[in-house]
């Protein structure tokens, strides 16, 4: 992750406040990760956004790698019913809690989960996989022209949506809407954008997927809405709550996190000249190139939990009830097991990184992940001879997803004669 030179970090520690989307777009990340990760890798955030609960006063931040790791894992003692992101755990819960697979635990998550792994197989994403690589293919091909164009908003947000719109069968004329519903979500465009924005965008997506499982309750096909509309657990249906929800966070998962590795990786290729020469030149494989643009970019930089129990991490003691939030975006850059990991190298491995979590919640759709980055990568390769970023990228809003929202590029055309 290449970091402006006017960027800064704070002298004192404890005036950083990680729930304020601004921190992400005025400070250097890298070396703020450096310094808590060596001075206070399990932090005390005492700062809180002013909608937050009044019995919660704070978070803890974890950042190293091994200490963000055992907490995934560990989900007896740390709960996601409370809420997994900051947004809603600083609220003190989450509407959807028990109801989609992301704040869920326990059985009712490991029940749910294996029904929507039926669409999530082999041999579904084998098919599918074929199609987003034919898909962005053709894509790259037609604005690989050497005109200006802005790489999110032109390609990027158009390959995932259209992935997971064919497994969910989602009409091709809703797909745009979708996505603009799903920038709102997660993230705002700037400062000035209000919260009733993401409130009102969250409910349009959840109004949408209502009615149609209703329409796939009526007429079932094969895709995961009507999995989800008619699937049973425990020979019961599931509820339309968690129909709805579901579909909600598999919209959500599935582009946003695409989209925002794509975009990046654009950036990183262009300020690494050498890393696209290896590319190019078939030095390194679309797979392990794949990898690393996931850790580099890491667009979820945080997920989070509820602490049960006392539990001992690190140098600290978290509290029964203490929110704690495990950022993927420090843990992925943690040179005790990424050496290096300040370099952006295509070649990289081993590559465990965390991009999509770890644990009893690892992202249902990260081979769809991987297959979008992969195709993204792929079709550079083989169709563009030169990437040259014009004007500076614009930053996402948000204390959970990097990424930019625009990405001003010209794409030189491979000589293909």
């Amino acid at each position: 992750m290449t970091t402006p030179s006017s960027l800064t970090v704070a002298e004192d520690l404890s005036t950083v406040d990680l729930a304020d989307p601004q921190t992400f777009i005025d400070a250097d990340l890298p070396a703020l990760w450096r310094r808590l990760r060596a001075e206070r890798p399990v932090h005390w955030n005492a700062h809180t956004s002013k909608s937050a609960a009044k019995d919660i006063k704070g978070f803890w931040a974890v950042t190293k790698y091994a200490d963000v790791v055992a907490v995934y894992k560990d989900n007896k003692q740390f709960t996601s019913e409370r809420g997994n992101v900051l947004s809603t755990l600083l609220q003190g819960n989450d509407s959807a809690s028990g109801k989609m697979l992301a704040v869920s635990d326990g059985t009712r998550h490991r029940e749910i989960r294996n029904l929507m792994l039926k669409s999530f197989s082999p041999r579904v994403l084998s098919h599918v996989a074929e199609k987003v690589r034919a898909r962005t293919q053709r894509l790259l091909a037609q604005v690989a022209d050497g005109r200006p164009l802005d790489f999110a908003t032109d390609v990027a947000d158009h390959i995932p949506i259209n992935t997971i719109g064919d497994l969910m069968d989602v009409p091709e004329q809703d797909r745009q809407r979708l996505v603009e519903w799903n920038n709102k979500t997660l993230s705002r465009y700037s400062s000035e954008d209000s919260e009733l924005e993401e409130f009102l965008a969250r409910n349009e997506i959840l109004l949408y997927f209502s009615d149609l499982a209703k329409a796939r309750r009526r007429n079932p096909g094969d895709d995961v809405v009507s999995a989800l509309a008619t699937g049973t657990v425990g020979g019961a249906p599931l509820s339309e709550d968690e129909i709805v929800f579901n579909c909600y966070s598999l919209i959500l998962g599935a582009d946003e996190s695409s989209r925002m590795s794509s975009i990046g990786a654009i950036l990183a290729l262009n300020q690494h000249p050498d890393q696209w020469r290896a590319l190019k030149n078939g030095d390194v494989t679309i797979e392990s190139a794949t990898e690393e643009v996931l850790r580099w970019t890491t667009p979820a930089m945080h997920f989070g939990r509820r602490a049960v129990a006392d539990v001992p991490l690190g140098d600290q003691l978290i509290r029964s009830g203490d929110v704690v939030t495990l950022w993927n975006s420090s843990a992925n850059f943690d040179e005790e097991v990424f050496p290096g990991g300040h370099e952006f190298d295509l070649s990289r491995t081993p590559n465990k990184h965390l991009a999509f979590g770890h644990g009893p919640h690892f992202c249902l759709g990260a081979f769809l992940g991987r297959a979008h980055v992969g195709s993204v990568l792929e079709g550079l390769r083989d169709l563009v001879a030169g990437i040259d970023v014009t004007g500076p990228p614009v930053q996402l809003y948000s204390n959970f997803v990097y990424g930019y929202q625009s990405m001003p590029v010209v794409l030189t055309p491979e000589n293909r004669e």
